[in-house]
């Protein structure tokens, strides 16, 4: 069998929920400039991001219907991350 070289190869234990999410999540308002982290969640496959960008912290730049433009800084440079609702989570004090 060929080996798989799929967008979520090897994330057995990275992309693992313990929670589940509720409702509230996907209520929460953002606007711009609100500082969110990427925190993928696994059960959602639509709008999901990258699994390099999970863990990291972004400003929010566009809010649409259903996804929400983030910048998060990777190294120098700044990466434009597209994301529905489920996988960011707002940043406790901002």
């Amino acid at each position: 069998m060929p080996k798989s070289h799929g967008f979520r190869r090897r994330t057995r234990s990275l992309l693992r929920s313990s929670t589940k999410k509720g409702l509230s999540s996907l209520l929460v308002e953002y606007s711009p400039n609100d500082k969110v982290i990427v925190k993928i969640d696994p059960a959602q496959v639509k709008g999901m991001p990258h699994r390099r960008f999970n863990g990291l912290v972004g400003t929010v730049t566009k809010v649409e219907r259903r996804a929400v433009t983030v910048d998060v800084k990777v190294g120098d440079k700044v990466k434009k991350l597209i994301a529905r609702k489920e996988h960011i989570v707002r940043m406790e004090g901002s």
